[in-house]
């Protein structure tokens, strides 16, 4: 499923097989919580801005539509019309993001629905039936993502539980697997790291979990409060634990920037929504550093977002026009943004592996890593 091509040091250049595809990576998951890239975009769009592999949200798809309803509907690839390789965290990450909706107990957390309210219970064996329905072809393990900074006896106690609900997960979704109307039965657990910053549990809990033989690992609980520094030193003290012949997916980063460095320390899999979530505000990320759009010497500015860029938006569209769309409050401006910023992101990947093929990645990394994080 996963062979690693190529390293540079740590960094490595790989290709990974699923039911929908083979991914190259170090790839870039582009975020669809709902089914839906939040700006706009489509399916075909996700194709023409060179999307490997689509994000969506367990939890919430869980709240609306229902999972019961997409798989009755021929699952989330279908729904969605979407027919690469799609990932599906747990709803864990919900367990940090809603703190004060939801009790958390050894066999699962109680909800309090973010739409209507409604109670809503999940542990291991529900996060994986949800994600079965769904049909995804990575499934994520249930998990708890602890806020930074927590005392250290509660994150120890949070890792050994979510070392017991992996376990769980695994038997689950194989039992799910093996059931004649599964929508994915090629579908694959990713296990998931935690630990906050504390090193010895990190380490600690991705020796247990690895024993699990999952056919990924993720770094989780991570960009939720620390600073860059302790992320990059997390990432280092867990990567020489983690199986060499494995996928591994750092969650919910990050800045090219942080995507650059943490790609040299051995990671493949990323998502984040800021390209998105920056985008519909109006912030662009470009081969020069960050621009905002709405800034006024952008007013008459005939030229495009980056001169470096060949996204459909840059290659018709001027700085002024979008600058102008954002003030007006036009729908586009945020399609524009998004569309250029994810298309951004995937490029930046395809740089990476070309620069990693060519054995150029050292003087990338060099010329790039703090560039790209720079406002202009």
């Amino acid at each position: 499923m996963f062979k690693v091509l190529k390293r540079s040091g740590r960094a490595r250049r790989g290709e990974f097989t699923c039911p929908h595809g083979t991914v190259q990576t170090p790839v870039f998951m582009n975020v669809g919580t709902q089914g839906a890239i939040k700006g706009a975009l489509s399916a075909r769009d996700l194709k023409e801005i060179g999307c490997q592999i689509e994000l969506s949200n367990t939890y919430h798809l869980h709240v609306r539509p229902g999972d019961a309803l997409i798989k009755s509907l021929g699952g989330l690839h279908k729904f969605m019309t979407w027919d690469g390789p799609i990932l599906t965290d747990s709803g864990g990450f919900q367990i940090f993001s809603l703190a004060e909706l939801r009790r958390i107990g050894e066999d699962g957390v109680r909800f309090n629905s973010h739409v209507d309210g409604r109670h809503i219970f999940m542990g291991p064996e529900e996060s994986m039936r949800i994600q079965s329905n769904l049909g995804s072809d990575i499934a994520m393990a249930f998990d708890e993502c602890v806020k930074i900074p927590s005392p250290y006896d509660y994150v120890k106690a949070s890792c050994e539980r979510t070392a017991r609900w992996l376990e769980r997960c695994v038997k689950a979704l194989a039992e799910y697997n093996a059931e004649p109307d599964a929508v994915n039965p090629g579908q694959v657990l990713f296990g998931i790291n935690q630990g906050a910053v504390f090193h010895d549990l990190r380490v600690e809990h991705m020796k247990r979990i690895a024993e699990l033989d999952c056919a990924g690992y993720a770094i989780g609980g991570l960009a939720v409060g620390e600073t860059h520094q302790e992320m990059y030193d997390t990432i280092e003290a867990v990567e020489e634990y983690m199986p060499q012949d494995k996928p591994r997916y750092l969650m919910g980063v990050g800045t090219p920037g942080n995507i650059i460095e943490v790609v040299s320390r051995g990671v493949d899999f990323f998502d984040c929504v800021m390209p998105a979530r920056n985008g519909r505000h109006g912030h662009l990320f470009t081969w020069g550093g960050i621009i905002n759009i709405k800034n006024a010497k952008y007013e008459r500015d005939e030229g495009p977002i980056d001169p470096e860029c060949s996204c459909p938006v840059c290659r018709r569209y001027s700085r002024a026009y979008l600058r102008h769309l954002f003030k007006a409050e036009e729908m586009l401006a945020m399609r524009f943004a998004v569309t250029h910023n994810l298309w951004f992101y995937n490029s930046l990947m395809q740089r990476i592996r070309d620069a990693l093929d060519a054995g150029e990645f050292a003087a990338f990394r060099a010329r790039y890593s703090a560039a790209l994080d720079r406002r202009i």
